[in-house]
């Protein structure tokens, strides 16, 4: 169960964040985590990027896939993240950003504010990464958490108009992750949606100019261009059936 409180540097002045140890202890045993088109550029490098469309909203949103079942994390070995890039998801351990009225420039507006789960279980007060300074002030790594978060919120915002553009261009389509393993193994992804290659192939200049202007013609790219990594997540899977079955 979630705790969330705002985050200050008089209550949580000792608060620190196991930030460099993964594995099932801190809920990484996942097969997806939410993706943002603000990390795009970098996610696409290690990770299959694919939309999901939520079905109470009718919107739709993007995830990175780490493994093919649905508690299952290729990209953790021996505690340690083996990527050299970390999704914004994870990165953000227990913080996220909530809104809070205030008045700005008198007006009462929602302003974006950080907020802390006190019973994730990243958080600790005895290791980890320091929070605050002992002077009250930010330490280095929530410098780079609130870096995280505002990609992260960025990435919300900006992704909804993205992923709209694409419904309303024709050029998102579902995908079923067919797969085999060896002789035994294999598995069935169902869900997922990605980008139509000839579709967007066949745009005409108009609309490629109109989304390439709004910035999302390089999402649409990086989105196909993600899908490769499958070949390298199913190698991981194979290694790891190898593994299993006590074979180097």
């Amino acid at each position: 169960m979630a705790r969330y409180e705002l985050l200050n540097n008089v209550a949580h002045k000792d608060l620190r964040v196991v930030a460099t140890r993964f594995g099932r202890e801190f809920g990484d045993d996942v097969g997806m985590v939410p993706a943002f088109a603000t990390e795009y550029a970098e996610l696409q490098r290690e990770y299959p990027l694919f939309l999901q469309r939520d079905h109470a909203t009718d919107e739709y949103r993007s995830v990175a896939l780490l493994g093919f079942e649905g508690g299952e994390n290729l990209f953790l070995q021996g505690g340690r993240w083996n990527a050299a890039y970390l999704p914004g998801h994870v990165a953000k351990g227990p913080f996220l950003i909530g809104f809070q009225e205030q008045w700005v420039d008198g007006e009462l507006r929602n302003e974006p504010v950080v907020h802390v789960d006190l019973d994730h279980p990243r958080v600790s007060f005895v290791e980890g990464e320091a929070v605050f300074q002992p002077g009250g002030g930010n330490t280095p790594y929530l410098d780079r958490i609130l870096t995280v978060l505002h990609g992260i919120h960025a990435g919300v915002e900006g992704g909804k108009a993205m992923y709209a553009a694409f419904d309303a261009h024709g050029l998102i389509q579902p995908i079923t992750l067919d797969v085999k393993f060896n002789d035994e193994a294999g598995a069935n992804l169902t869900g997922l949606h990605g980008i139509d290659r000839e579709r967007l192939a066949a745009l005409d200049a108009d609309a490629l100019h109109a989304l390439h202007r709004a910035g999302f013609l390089e999402g649409a790219y990086l989105l196909l261009a993600s899908t490769y990594n499958i070949r390298h997540l199913m190698a991981a899977k194979q290694q790891r059936l190898r593994t299993q079955a006590g074979v180097a």
